[in-house]
């Protein structure tokens, strides 16, 4: 009898545990969401009202307290895509190499260690960077090209770590199977690994495109425009993006609407969420194709 009880007690205690520990994951995970959501809930009913075929078609008009957003859109899409076509290939690159060709040395480890450590670097350093290198150093001066240069700088470290991470998660037997039937090392990662692991190098490029187009401290330096009266004709010109045109019109312009300040601040999470978007049907397609 004392026996039975004292497994009754025990399976209590365990079940009362079990309960408070999903209780406490409970409460974090509220504690996390709902700030982020009241946050995107608030800038949505803000920005609704400026949206219009005016504010995204248009110029910026009466010292920026009316007109439309065109030149910061087009000028985000602009640094996003120069960051991509700078990025995603080389940061790929150097991961098939660290994953499939480097040996497993010292040296390598210190790469390894190298890049985690520039992913944590404060993006203000990377403007200071990108400004001493593309823009004094190469004569590029502020243009699109030096700053999409600096993006890209800070987004390798992103796009390499994971995309290593998901080369490394296809099983090994895979190639030793690809390479058996005569295959080459190069033909393997080519037609086996890289469509294997496309869903994490996706989440890594992804995620590193997103930080790119979200930052203002790169760009200030080397790229962004406080006004211009037209649209960039060459990656040599300078360029007005999202994320400065929000800093500006939200600290350096007195009288400024502040439907305009959540109308910007919608679009731009808009674009950052089409990305997410993009991202999530396309690792969810490779994810189905996925033999293992």
């Amino acid at each position: 009898m004392d026996t039975h009880q004292r497994r009754n007690s025990s399976t209590a205690r365990r079940k009362l545990y079990q309960r408070l520990g999903f209780g406490l994951l409970g409460l974090t995970t509220a504690l996390t969401v709902l700030p982020i959501l009241l946050i995107v809930v608030l800038i949505f009913a803000g920005g609704v009202p400026s949206i219009s075929l005016e504010f995204l078609t248009g110029f910026p008009s009466n010292g920026m307290r009316s007109g439309g957003i065109l030149p910061a859109i087009l000028g985000t899409v602009y640094l996003t895509f120069f960051t991509t076509l700078f990025a995603v290939p080389l940061g790929i690159a150097a991961a098939i190499y660290l994953s499939e060709y480097a040996a497993d040395s010292a040296l390598t480890r210190l790469i390894r260690i190298a890049i985690i450590n520039l992913a944590g670097i404060p993006s203000i350093v990377y403007g200071l960077f990108g400004l001493g290198i593309f823009v004094l150093f190469f004569n590029l001066g502020t243009s699109i090209l030096a700053a999409s240069l600096t993006l890209a700088i800070m987004t390798l470290p992103v796009v390499i770590s994971t995309a290593e991470e998901a080369l490394r998660s296809v099983p090994q037997s895979f190639r030793v199977v690809s390479i058996s039937l005569g295959a080459t090392k190069w033909q393997t990662v080519r037609r086996i690994v890289l469509p294997q692991s496309l869903p994490g190098i996706l989440t890594g490029v992804i995620l590193g495109l997103e930080r790119a187009a979200g930052e203002t401290a790169p760009i200030l330096f080397t790229g962004a425009a406080f006004y211009l009266p037209t649209l960039p004709s060459s990656p040599l010109d300078a360029t007005m993006a999202l994320p400065y045109h929000l800093y500006v019109i939200s600290t350096q312009v007195p009288g400024m609407p502040t439907r305009v300040q959540y109308g910007t601040a919608l679009v731009l999470l808009i674009l950052v969420l089409g990305l997410n978007l993009i991202a999530t049907i396309i690792r969810s397609r490779a994810r189905a194709r996925r033999q293992w």
